[in-house]
């Protein structure tokens, strides 16, 4: 009887905690690092958290942008989506994929990248969905985690935005996502404590085993 080969799984993506960092370069590093990966470049994930700023998308709209001058800078940046908010207390989570050697395309990836969220928010007893219609995940009707990515030659990068125990008010200066009174929650509006780190090594566990 002849034995079947053993099923060979890729290898897990890179992951690098860069800690708190300024969007820009952070953003300007992505860019380069998918403009020079090659066919052998391995995938990296990096888990970060920005300063307040807020970022809008290629398809942007003025009408989203904030209604007050609350000295948070607005970064034009080249993502799908529009306008979102970064600050302290909240996890980010940049995936750089090589979309074409995992055989994925855009909207199975971000269904992934959902349901990681989604399983990390059920191991505290929250229970939180997709919206086909409004990628990102849900607690209720309040939005929790964003996602938004750009691809470029068969490879991906930006990625998802987690809230965990953050003060919330910028978001009410904008319409978060495109969306005019769209509700944001976090973790710690559920009584989570535990650590940023924490969080972070649990969703990577989560999305490197969405990722295979």
């Amino acid at each position: 009887m002849t034995a079947r080969p053993a099923i060979q799984r890729r290898p897990p993506p890179l992951l690098k905690s860069l800690g708190h960092v300024e969007y820009e370069p952070t953003w300007r590093a992505m860019q380069a690092f998918t403009a020079e990966r090659t066919a052998e470049t391995p995938d990296e994930v990096w888990l970060l958290e920005h300063p307040a700023v807020y970022t809008l998308g290629v398809a942007g709209k003025d009408e989203h942008l904030p209604r007050i001058d609350n000295g948070i800078p607005v970064v034009r940046i080249d993502r799908g989506g529009q306008i979102t908010y970064h600050g302290p207390g909240q996890l980010v989570a940049y995936l750089l994929l090589d979309m074409r050697r995992m055989g994925l395309s855009i909207r199975p990836l971000v269904r992934r990248m959902e349901g990681a969220v989604i399983d990390l928010l059920a191991g505290y007893g929250i229970e939180s969905r997709g919206r086909v219609e409004a990628p990102g995940v849900y607690v209720g009707n309040a939005k929790i985690a964003a996602l938004g990515l750009r691809i470029r030659n068969g490879c991906c990068y930006h990625g998802l935005a987690l809230n965990i125990d953050m003060d919330l008010s910028p978001f009410h200066a904008i319409n978060p996502c495109g969306y005019p009174g769209l509700e944001v929650t976090q973790l710690a509006d559920f009584g989570i404590t535990d650590a940023q780190e924490l969080v972070a090594a649990k969703l990577a566990e989560r999305l490197i085993e969405a990722l295979q």
